[in-house]
């Protein structure tokens, strides 16, 4: 790019079947200039997810400026995590069929973390790819729990402890184990009630002989002090506390909440 013509911003729409969300990062100051999260009615069912896009593009004109890099974030429960050495690119399907019903008409993608010797395999949705094809030309995407576990893992540096991590989205969350830089479990799991949270997570801790009464647990994305499944963890695990994001927020002005449920976007 002729450097007359570079705009010095950057776009990342994070994409999900129920919502998208999006932000503008000025790159010359590497900060958040401007975000918007969009929900779908459960009514709109009947639409085309494209159609839903578009009301979308139609009702926010910041995504249709223009911009050096755009970033689409794939969000859904489709994924997981390949060790480099028993990763092989032309088998991508066999490694989602454990946790996911995967059809011989999926299209398969996967992001190379390679400062981990890992990679993140995943279905994109393609339709929502077409749409930005045609709305941006080209674009890089990734699947968002690779932005969460490079995130995680970079801030684990040098910490002998294994910590558990949990990330909320609205119908599922992750959970993600590390110590010093180690990924040692990552899942996915759809839930509804704080049962359904506080058994899952205790389940992954026996299965890793951790003790509750010792390790940390640490919430991240949609979840606040005051929610229903941060005080049945309070009530079961000893350590548990929301991640401090006070160095993401020297990037923009939003408040620590909003840092905390686009922890995901705000990192990209």
């Amino acid at each position: 790019m002729d450097i007359t013509e570079k705009k010095y911003k950057k776009l990342s729409i994070q994409v999900s079947l129920s919502g998208l969300s999006f932000c503008c990062f000025d790159t010359l100051n590497n900060t958040v200039s401007s975000f918007k999260e969009i929900h779908f009615d459960p009514f709109e069912k009947n639409l085309k997810i494209e159609d839903l896009f578009a009301n979308a593009f139609e009702e926010h004109p910041e995504l249709n400026e223009k911009y050096d890099d755009v970033l689409v974030i794939h969000n859904n429960t489709l994924s997981t995590f390949v060790p480099a050495p028993l990763f092989d690119e032309n088998y991508l399907g066999s490694y989602l069929q454990y946790n996911t019903k995967v059809f011989e008409t999926d299209f398969f993608a996967f992001d190379e973390i390679s400062n981990y010797e890992i990679n993140a395999v995943y279905i994109p949705y393609v339709n929502m790819n077409n749409f930005f094809i045609d709305k941006f030309g080209s674009f890089d995407y990734k699947h968002a729990n690779s932005i969460l576990v490079t995130k995680l893992l970079d801030a684990s540096k040098n910490v002998d402890t294994k910590k558990m991590m949990v990330h909320f989205n609205s119908a599922h969350f992750e959970i993600v184990v590390i110590q010093n830089q180690k990924l040692l479990l990552f899942n996915s799991f759809e839930y509804q009630t704080p049962e359904d949270f506080i058994y899952y997570l205790l389940f992954t801790a026996e299965q890793l002989h951790m003790n509750p009464e010792n390790f940390p647990l640490e919430l991240i994305g949609n979840i606040t002090a005051e929610s229903p499944f941060y005080k049945i963890a309070y009530k079961y695990i000893r350590n548990v506390s929301l991640i401090d994001v006070e160095d993401l927020r020297w990037n923009n002005y939003f408040s620590e909440a909003e840092n905390r449920n686009h922890f995901i976007l705000f990192n990209s």
